[in-house]
C-alpha cells in the first residue's frame, strides 16, 4: 500500500491507496482542490464545512454531467455542428453550473 500527501483547501491530508493508484488519486484531489477553492475562502470555514461544500459542488457538478449524458443518450443523433455551436452549448452549460454553484454557495452562507 502506498501512502500519499494530498493538499487540498491549504490543509494536508494523509491517505493510503493502492500501488500505481498515487498519480489518480493526485489528480483526483487537484480537483478536488480547484472545487474547494471555489466553495469559499479556506480560513474562513472549518475543515469540515470546507469539504462539505466542496462536496456538494462536485456532487451538483456530476449531476449535470449525469443529466446531459441521460439527455444525449434519449436525444436522436444530429451531426456535429461544423460552427461554434458545441461550443457555444459548452460556455452556456458552463455558465448555467456557475450560477447554481453560486446559488447554492449564497444559500449556504444565508
Amino acid at each position: 500500500m502506498a501512502q500519499v500527501k494530498l493538499e487540498i483547501g491549504g490543509r494536508s491530508f494523509m491517505v493510503t491507496c493502492q500501488d500505481g493508484e498515487e498519480d489518480h488519486l493526485t489528480k483526483l484531489s487537484t480537483m478536488v482542490s480547484e472545487k474547494a477553492a471555489e466553495a469559499g475562502d479556506p480560513a474562513g470555514l472549518t475543515e469540515s464545512r470546507m469539504l462539505l461544500f466542496t462536496s456538494l459542488l462536485l456532487a451538483d457538478e456530476l449531476h449535470s454531467a449525469n443529466k446531459a449524458d441521460k439527455s444525449a443518450a434519449i436525444a436522436p443523433a444530429t451531426p456535429a455542428p461544423t460552427s461554434g455551436g458545441a461550443d457555444e452549448k459548452s460556455i452556456a452549460a458552463l455558465e448555467k453550473l456557475a450560477d447554481r454553484a453560486e446559488s447554492l454557495a449564497n444559500s449556504l452562507e444565508a
